[in-house]
Protein backbone atom coordinates (compact mmCIF):
# COMPACT_ATOMS: atom_id res chain seq x y z
CA UNK A 1 0.00 0.00 0.00
CA UNK A 2 3.30 2.36 0.67
CA UNK A 3 3.83 2.76 -3.47
CA UNK A 4 -0.20 3.82 -3.45
CA UNK A 5 0.51 6.40 -1.09
CA UNK A 6 3.78 7.32 -2.49
CA UNK A 7 2.29 7.50 -5.77
CA UNK A 8 -0.27 10.36 -4.68
CA UNK A 9 1.91 11.94 -2.10
CA UNK A 10 4.18 12.78 -5.59
CA UNK A 11 0.91 13.68 -7.68
CA UNK A 12 -0.44 16.21 -4.88
CA UNK A 13 2.95 17.95 -4.53
CA UNK A 14 3.43 17.60 -8.67
CA UNK A 15 -0.06 19.01 -9.15
CA UNK A 16 0.70 21.94 -6.34
CA UNK A 17 4.35 22.60 -7.88
CA UNK A 18 3.15 22.82 -11.64
CA UNK A 19 0.12 25.07 -10.78
CA UNK A 20 2.04 27.20 -9.00
CA UNK A 21 5.35 27.43 -11.47
CA UNK A 22 3.06 27.46 -14.53
CA UNK A 23 1.80 30.98 -13.16
CA UNK A 24 5.07 32.21 -13.21
CA UNK A 25 5.81 30.73 -16.59
CA UNK A 26 2.75 32.24 -18.50
CA UNK A 27 2.90 35.89 -17.27
CA UNK A 28 6.00 35.94 -18.07
CA UNK A 29 5.82 34.60 -21.69
CA UNK A 30 3.01 37.21 -21.89
CA UNK A 31 5.14 40.13 -20.95
CA UNK A 32 8.14 38.77 -23.11
CA UNK A 33 10.92 37.24 -20.61
CA UNK A 34 13.11 35.29 -21.79
CA UNK A 35 12.46 31.57 -19.87
CA UNK A 36 15.79 29.43 -20.35
CA UNK A 37 14.02 26.05 -18.12
CA UNK A 38 10.73 25.27 -16.50
CA UNK A 39 10.84 22.71 -14.14
CA UNK A 40 9.23 20.45 -11.87
CA UNK A 41 10.55 19.13 -8.92
CA UNK A 42 14.64 19.37 -7.72
CA UNK A 43 17.77 17.94 -7.86
CA UNK A 44 18.94 15.59 -10.77
CA UNK A 45 16.98 15.90 -14.03
CA UNK A 46 15.29 12.56 -14.83
CA UNK A 47 13.27 13.87 -17.71
CA UNK A 48 14.17 16.73 -19.89
CA UNK A 49 12.49 18.34 -23.29
CA UNK A 50 13.96 21.13 -25.45
CA UNK A 51 11.48 23.20 -27.69
CA UNK A 52 13.00 23.38 -31.15
CA UNK A 53 10.04 27.08 -31.46
CA UNK A 54 12.00 28.55 -28.56
CA UNK A 55 14.76 26.47 -27.15
CA UNK A 56 12.57 26.13 -23.78
CA UNK A 57 14.12 23.15 -21.29
CA UNK A 58 11.20 21.55 -20.05
CA UNK A 59 12.18 19.37 -17.42
CA UNK A 60 11.09 17.08 -14.74
CA UNK A 61 13.69 16.60 -11.62
CA UNK A 62 14.11 14.12 -9.17
CA UNK A 63 13.06 15.19 -5.96
CA UNK A 64 9.22 16.27 -6.00
CA UNK A 65 9.42 19.00 -3.15
CA UNK A 66 9.55 22.45 -5.63
CA UNK A 67 10.02 23.69 -8.99
CA UNK A 68 11.07 26.75 -10.47
CA UNK A 69 11.01 28.52 -14.22
CA UNK A 70 14.54 30.10 -15.19
CA UNK A 71 14.23 33.78 -16.25
CA UNK A 72 16.22 36.79 -18.16
CA UNK A 73 17.26 39.42 -15.52
CA UNK A 74 15.20 37.70 -12.42
CA UNK A 75 17.65 40.20 -10.69
CA UNK A 76 19.78 42.06 -13.11
CA UNK A 77 21.05 41.81 -16.80
CA UNK A 78 23.29 38.43 -16.20
CA UNK A 79 23.32 37.47 -19.47
CA UNK A 80 24.69 39.42 -22.56
CA UNK A 81 23.22 37.44 -25.47
CA UNK A 82 19.49 37.97 -24.58
CA UNK A 83 18.24 41.48 -25.99
CA UNK A 84 17.78 44.10 -22.85
CA UNK A 85 13.38 44.14 -22.94
CA UNK A 86 13.72 40.46 -22.73
CA UNK A 87 15.38 40.69 -19.39
CA UNK A 88 12.78 40.40 -16.61
CA UNK A 89 14.53 43.13 -14.67
CA UNK A 90 13.92 46.16 -17.91
CA UNK A 91 10.34 45.00 -17.52
CA UNK A 92 7.82 48.10 -15.82
CA UNK A 93 7.64 47.11 -11.79
CA UNK A 94 3.95 46.33 -12.42
CA UNK A 95 4.67 43.52 -14.63
CA UNK A 96 7.66 42.05 -12.36
CA UNK A 97 5.42 41.80 -9.49
CA UNK A 98 2.62 40.14 -11.99
CA UNK A 99 5.20 37.40 -13.13
CA UNK A 100 6.36 37.07 -8.68
CA UNK A 101 2.68 36.80 -7.42
CA UNK A 102 1.24 34.70 -10.20
CA UNK A 103 2.64 31.75 -8.66
CA UNK A 104 0.47 31.99 -5.77
CA UNK A 105 -2.85 33.28 -7.21
CA UNK A 106 -2.82 30.11 -9.04
CA UNK A 107 -2.44 28.36 -6.02
CA UNK A 108 -5.41 30.53 -4.46
CA UNK A 109 -7.42 29.64 -7.64
CA UNK A 110 -6.80 25.83 -7.46
CA UNK A 111 -7.81 25.57 -3.88
CA UNK A 112 -11.01 27.28 -4.19
CA UNK A 113 -11.88 25.41 -7.72
CA UNK A 114 -11.29 21.94 -5.81
CA UNK A 115 -13.26 23.24 -2.54
CA UNK A 116 -15.90 23.95 -5.27
CA UNK A 117 -16.01 20.54 -7.08
CA UNK A 118 -15.93 18.92 -3.62
CA UNK A 119 -18.80 20.69 -2.00
CA UNK A 120 -20.77 20.45 -5.10
CA UNK A 121 -20.29 16.58 -5.35
CA UNK A 122 -20.88 15.72 -1.83
CA UNK A 123 -21.70 18.89 -0.23
CA UNK A 124 -20.69 21.31 2.27
CA UNK A 125 -20.61 22.46 6.17
CA UNK A 126 -22.27 26.29 6.77
CA UNK A 127 -19.61 27.33 9.39
CA UNK A 128 -21.08 29.83 11.42
CA UNK A 129 -20.93 31.02 14.87
CA UNK A 130 -24.35 29.86 15.70
CA UNK A 131 -24.54 27.10 18.01
CA UNK A 132 -26.90 24.22 16.10
CA UNK A 133 -26.23 21.53 18.09
CA UNK A 134 -25.79 21.40 21.75
CA UNK A 135 -24.95 17.50 23.48
CA UNK A 136 -27.22 16.52 26.31
CA UNK A 137 -25.39 16.92 29.76
CA UNK A 138 -22.05 17.82 28.12
CA UNK A 139 -20.31 20.85 28.93
CA UNK A 140 -22.13 23.77 27.28
CA UNK A 141 -25.22 22.09 28.19
CA UNK A 142 -24.41 22.19 31.95
CA UNK A 143 -23.54 25.64 31.59
CA UNK A 144 -26.92 26.82 30.47
CA UNK A 145 -25.67 27.65 26.85
CA UNK A 146 -28.43 27.06 24.09
CA UNK A 147 -29.12 26.27 20.65
CA UNK A 148 -29.24 29.16 18.68
CA UNK A 149 -27.23 31.20 21.04
CA UNK A 150 -23.87 32.44 19.00
CA UNK A 151 -19.78 32.06 20.16
CA UNK A 152 -18.53 35.53 19.66
CA UNK A 153 -15.32 35.08 21.28
CA UNK A 154 -12.40 32.91 22.50
CA UNK A 155 -10.48 34.36 25.25
CA UNK A 156 -11.17 38.17 24.12
CA UNK A 157 -10.67 36.92 20.29
CA UNK A 158 -13.46 37.57 18.26
CA UNK A 159 -14.49 33.99 16.17
CA UNK A 160 -17.07 34.01 12.82
CA UNK A 161 -16.91 30.43 12.34
CA UNK A 162 -16.76 26.56 13.61
CA UNK A 163 -13.16 26.68 11.97
CA UNK A 164 -12.08 29.66 13.52
CA UNK A 165 -13.66 28.20 16.88
CA UNK A 166 -11.31 24.84 16.07
CA UNK A 167 -8.63 26.94 15.80
CA UNK A 168 -8.75 29.07 19.06
CA UNK A 169 -9.18 25.71 20.70
CA UNK A 170 -6.28 24.15 19.14
CA UNK A 171 -3.90 26.33 21.14
CA UNK A 172 -3.57 25.33 24.94
CA UNK A 173 -4.57 27.31 27.36
CA UNK A 174 -2.23 27.06 30.73
CA UNK A 175 -5.01 25.40 32.88
CA UNK A 176 -6.84 24.02 29.93
CA UNK A 177 -9.71 26.16 30.22
CA UNK A 178 -10.78 28.52 27.81
CA UNK A 179 -13.30 31.79 28.18
CA UNK A 180 -16.24 31.37 26.08
CA UNK A 181 -18.07 34.90 24.97
CA UNK A 182 -21.58 33.92 24.45
CA UNK A 183 -24.68 36.04 22.60
CA UNK A 184 -28.36 34.15 23.58
CA UNK A 185 -30.70 34.98 20.90
CA UNK A 186 -31.80 38.16 22.23
CA UNK A 187 -27.90 39.37 22.11
CA UNK A 188 -27.01 39.19 25.62
CA UNK A 189 -23.53 38.89 26.25
CA UNK A 190 -22.33 36.55 29.31
CA UNK A 191 -18.94 35.09 29.93
CA UNK A 192 -18.34 31.09 30.15
CA UNK A 193 -15.18 29.75 31.69
CA UNK A 194 -15.10 26.24 30.49
CA UNK A 195 -13.10 23.20 30.44
CA UNK A 196 -13.09 20.19 28.27
CA UNK A 197 -15.00 17.09 30.32
CA UNK A 198 -16.06 13.91 29.47
CA UNK A 199 -19.62 13.50 27.55
CA UNK A 200 -21.65 11.94 30.20
CA UNK A 201 -25.25 9.88 29.48
CA UNK A 202 -28.51 10.15 31.70
CA UNK A 203 -27.15 7.95 34.47
CA UNK A 204 -24.30 10.24 34.80
CA UNK A 205 -21.42 8.13 33.70
CA UNK A 206 -18.67 9.04 31.44
CA UNK A 207 -19.49 7.80 27.73
CA UNK A 208 -16.46 6.05 26.15
CA UNK A 209 -15.09 4.97 23.02
CA UNK A 210 -12.68 2.60 22.43
CA UNK A 211 -12.15 2.44 26.25
CA UNK A 212 -11.40 6.70 26.38
CA UNK A 213 -14.09 9.03 27.88
CA UNK A 214 -14.93 10.90 25.14
CA UNK A 215 -13.81 14.63 26.06
CA UNK A 216 -16.14 17.70 24.43
CA UNK A 217 -17.68 20.45 24.65
CA UNK A 218 -20.80 18.68 23.58
CA UNK A 219 -21.42 21.75 20.27
CA UNK A 220 -21.92 21.92 16.86
CA UNK A 221 -22.28 25.07 14.39
CA UNK A 222 -22.07 23.03 11.26
CA UNK A 223 -25.10 22.01 8.99
CA UNK A 224 -24.85 20.02 5.89
CA UNK A 225 -26.15 22.55 2.64
CA UNK A 226 -26.12 21.33 -0.96
CA UNK A 227 -26.47 22.71 -4.24
CA UNK A 228 -24.35 25.07 -6.50
CA UNK A 229 -24.44 28.47 -4.50
CA UNK A 230 -24.08 27.19 -1.44
CA UNK A 231 -21.08 25.07 -2.87
CA UNK A 232 -19.77 28.04 -4.41
CA UNK A 233 -20.57 30.43 -1.46
CA UNK A 234 -18.84 27.64 0.63
CA UNK A 235 -15.71 27.58 -0.80
CA UNK A 236 -14.72 31.07 -0.36
CA UNK A 237 -16.05 30.87 3.42
CA UNK A 238 -13.55 27.74 3.54
CA UNK A 239 -10.67 29.39 1.50
CA UNK A 240 -11.09 32.66 4.19
CA UNK A 241 -11.32 30.32 7.48
CA UNK A 242 -7.64 28.46 6.10
CA UNK A 243 -6.19 31.56 5.31
CA UNK A 244 -7.28 32.60 8.82
CA UNK A 245 -6.42 29.60 10.78
CA UNK A 246 -2.90 29.79 8.75
CA UNK A 247 -2.27 33.66 9.68
CA UNK A 248 -3.06 32.75 13.59
CA UNK A 249 -0.46 29.64 12.97
CA UNK A 250 2.41 31.96 11.52
CA UNK A 251 1.67 34.66 14.60
CA UNK A 252 2.17 32.13 17.35
CA UNK A 253 4.90 30.56 15.23
CA UNK A 254 6.51 34.39 15.26
CA UNK A 255 5.85 34.76 18.72
CA UNK A 256 6.91 31.86 20.55
CA UNK A 257 3.25 30.51 21.38
CA UNK A 258 3.51 27.62 18.63
CA UNK A 259 7.24 25.41 18.36
CA UNK A 260 8.70 24.64 15.04
CA UNK A 261 7.91 21.19 16.51
CA UNK A 262 4.29 21.20 14.91
CA UNK A 263 5.41 22.09 11.93
CA UNK A 264 5.22 19.37 8.72
CA UNK A 265 7.78 18.75 6.39
CA UNK A 266 7.01 16.28 3.17
CA UNK A 267 7.63 13.22 5.42
CA UNK A 268 4.42 14.78 7.34
CA UNK A 269 2.45 15.44 4.27
CA UNK A 270 3.86 11.87 3.10
CA UNK A 271 2.10 10.67 6.18
CA UNK A 272 -1.38 12.62 6.45
CA UNK A 273 -1.34 11.13 2.58
CA UNK A 274 -1.18 7.82 4.16
CA UNK A 275 -3.67 8.28 6.55
CA UNK A 276 -5.91 9.90 3.93
CA UNK A 277 -5.47 7.03 1.85
CA UNK A 278 -5.53 3.57 3.84
CA UNK A 279 -8.73 1.91 4.82
CA UNK A 280 -10.76 4.11 3.04
CA UNK A 281 -13.08 3.59 -0.47
CA UNK A 282 -12.52 5.09 -3.71
CA UNK A 283 -14.95 7.85 -3.13
CA UNK A 284 -13.43 8.73 0.30
CA UNK A 285 -10.37 8.73 -1.60
CA UNK A 286 -10.87 11.00 -4.01
CA UNK A 287 -12.59 13.33 -1.99
CA UNK A 288 -9.80 13.22 0.74
CA UNK A 289 -7.32 13.61 -1.82
CA UNK A 290 -9.05 16.77 -2.94
CA UNK A 291 -9.03 18.43 0.36
CA UNK A 292 -5.56 17.31 0.80
CA UNK A 293 -4.34 19.63 -2.43
CA UNK A 294 -6.50 22.54 -1.56
CA UNK A 295 -5.50 22.89 2.05
CA UNK A 296 -2.01 22.62 0.70
CA UNK A 297 -2.04 24.57 -2.05
CA UNK A 298 -3.48 27.21 0.31
CA UNK A 299 -0.14 26.72 2.18
CA UNK A 300 2.21 26.71 -0.19
CA UNK A 301 0.64 30.00 -1.70
CA UNK A 302 0.16 31.69 1.67
CA UNK A 303 3.95 30.86 2.82
CA UNK A 304 5.40 31.89 -0.71
CA UNK A 305 3.78 35.59 -0.47
CA UNK A 306 5.46 36.42 2.99
CA UNK A 307 7.71 39.11 2.98
CA UNK A 308 10.97 36.94 3.22
CA UNK A 309 14.17 36.59 1.06
CA UNK A 310 13.92 34.02 -1.26
CA UNK A 311 9.75 33.54 -1.32
CA UNK A 312 8.02 35.13 -3.78
CA UNK A 313 7.04 37.72 -1.75
CA UNK A 314 10.74 38.10 -0.89
CA UNK A 315 10.89 39.79 -4.46
CA UNK A 316 7.94 41.90 -4.37
CA UNK A 317 8.94 43.34 -1.54
CA UNK A 318 12.26 44.25 -3.17
CA UNK A 319 10.32 45.53 -6.51
CA UNK A 320 8.00 48.09 -3.99
CA UNK A 321 11.06 49.34 -2.55
CA UNK A 322 12.35 49.87 -5.54
CA UNK A 323 9.40 51.65 -6.49
CA UNK A 324 9.53 54.09 -3.31
CA UNK A 325 13.35 54.65 -3.63
CA UNK A 326 12.67 55.71 -7.48
CA UNK A 327 15.73 53.48 -8.12
CA UNK A 328 17.09 49.25 -7.75
CA UNK A 329 18.53 47.90 -4.94
CA UNK A 330 22.07 47.09 -4.49
CA UNK A 331 22.43 44.21 -6.57
CA UNK A 332 24.32 42.42 -4.40
CA UNK A 333 22.89 43.42 -1.44
CA UNK A 334 19.77 41.54 -3.05
CA UNK A 335 21.06 38.40 -4.25
CA UNK A 336 22.71 37.93 -0.63
CA UNK A 337 19.62 38.27 1.13
CA UNK A 338 17.68 35.70 -1.03
CA UNK A 339 21.05 34.06 -0.77
CA UNK A 340 20.90 33.78 3.02
CA UNK A 341 16.90 33.38 2.97
CA UNK A 342 17.18 29.77 0.68
CA UNK A 343 19.79 29.03 2.94
CA UNK A 344 17.07 29.66 5.85
CA UNK A 345 14.52 27.76 4.64
CA UNK A 346 16.52 24.84 3.47
CA UNK A 347 17.76 24.45 7.21
CA UNK A 348 14.11 24.86 8.34
CA UNK A 349 13.61 22.20 6.06
CA UNK A 350 16.06 19.63 7.28
CA UNK A 351 14.31 20.85 10.61
CA UNK A 352 11.07 19.83 10.14
CA UNK A 353 11.45 16.90 8.51
CA UNK A 354 13.78 15.50 10.85
CA UNK A 355 10.72 16.14 13.47
CA UNK A 356 8.76 14.09 11.06
CA UNK A 357 10.70 11.24 10.90
CA UNK A 358 11.52 11.31 14.96
CA UNK A 359 7.47 11.45 15.02
CA UNK A 360 7.70 8.14 13.53
CA UNK A 361 9.21 6.35 15.87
Amino acid sequence: MWIVTLLIFIFILGIIVLVHELGHFLWARHFGVHIYEFSIGMGPVIYTKVSKKDGIKYNIRALPIGGFVAMAGEVYEDDKEVPKDKCLCNKPIWQRIIVMAAGVMNNFILAILLLFITFLIWGSTTSSNKIAIVEKNSVFDLAGIKEGDKILAIDGKKVYSMYQIQTRLAFKSKDGSYTFTIADENGKTKDYKLKKECLKDDEGNCVKQDGEDVMMYGFNTNALEKGFFNALKNAFIKFGDLIYTMLITLGNLITGHLSIDNLSGPVGIYEAVGSNVVGFSFTDVIYNVLSLISLLSINVGLINILPFPAFDGGHILFLVIEKIKGSPVNQKFENLCHTIGFILLMLLIVVVTFNDIIRLF
